[in-house]
């Protein structure tokens, strides 16, 4: 009764537990406070980091110019030949009939008129200095949008004793030009070449008809403004028979296949392939 009111003993032992002071536990346990603090630390030292680099970088020398791109060299372009020998030697003759003469990568070109062309290409070939005695090639270019003459008929001479070449120029309209077989025989089948392709009249050829084409096939396939895509005409309506059903099969096989097209006589009929849908056959590739 008389230890009721006493404070236990230093050395005594109770029951109630013994807790550390509040310093020394947080020295123990850190909080999620000071982890976080921790974080947001390195957060700012890398970004301090990047920003030190994007200085850096900017403080840095600027890179050296691209050089500038080189521009692509022009070719070369036709120079005026007026003063070529042959050139003097066609005006000292013709005069005003020989219009212009230009000289590119060595060819010479000559521009005639053409009421004197049969009269120069017979004076060439007579030449006593350089005689052009073959006529290489005869052939025709269009220019739609030259309204007065849109067809330019071209002469390629050869000289085989001088090895020379000139080339002539005549620019024509739908009347024609003289035909030149009074002075090369072989210019015969190159103006019906010209003439089935282009539509250009040759005068006094002994028989200017097609050539490459069936007699009454319409329009002329090198013109510039002969249509591209397949058109139905007249000549297609009446000549080309009716497919029997075993060639229609056939050459349905060798267009789905991909295989190729009027490889055999039978299917250059392949324009009446599908006459009853009129179906348009694709573009020529």
């Amino acid at each position: 009764m008389a230890d009721e009111g006493k404070p236990p003993e230093s050395g005594s032992q109770t029951d109630a537990p013994v807790t550390a002071p509040p310093d020394q536990a947080r020295a123990n346990q850190p909080s999620s406070l000071s982890a976080d603090a921790e974080k947001d630390a390195q957060v700012e030292a890398a970004k301090a980091r990047v920003a030190a680099a994007k200085e850096a970088a900017q403080q840095a020398a600027p890179a050296a110019p691209k050089p500038p791109v080189k521009k692509k060299e022009e070719g070369p372009k036709p120079v005026d030949a007026s003063e070529h020998p042959l050139v003097k030697r066609l005006k000292q003759k013709f005069g005003e009939s020989v219009i212009d003469a230009s000289e590119f990568l060595g060819q010479l070109s000559v521009r005639i008129a053409r009421s004197r062309i049969v009269e120069v290409c017979d004076a060439l070939k007579m030449d006593s200095q350089t005689p052009f005695e073959y006529l290489s090639d005869l052939t025709c270019v269009h220019y739609p949008d030259n309204r007065e003459a849109p067809f330019e008929v071209v002469y390629n001479l050869y000289s085989i004793s001088k090895n020379e070449r000139v080339r002539l120029k005549v620019n024509t309209n739908g009347e024609g030009v003289e035909s030149v077989t009074s002075v090369w025989p072989v210019a015969d089948w190159l103006e019906r070449e010209v003439y089935d392709l282009f539509g250009v009249v040759f005068q006094n050829h002994p028989n200017l008809r097609r050539i490459l084409l069936p007699p009454d096939w319409e329009g002329h396939p090198l013109r510039k403004d002969y249509p591209l895509e397949y058109v139905e005409n007249r000549w297609t309506e009446e000549h080309l028979p009716e497919f029997t059903d075993v060639q229609r099969e056939q050459v349905e096989q060798r267009r789905t296949y991909g295989l190729e097209i009027l490889s055999v006589p039978q299917e250059r009929e392949v324009r009446k392939l599908f006459r009853a849908g009129k179906e348009v056959m694709p573009k020529d590739k």
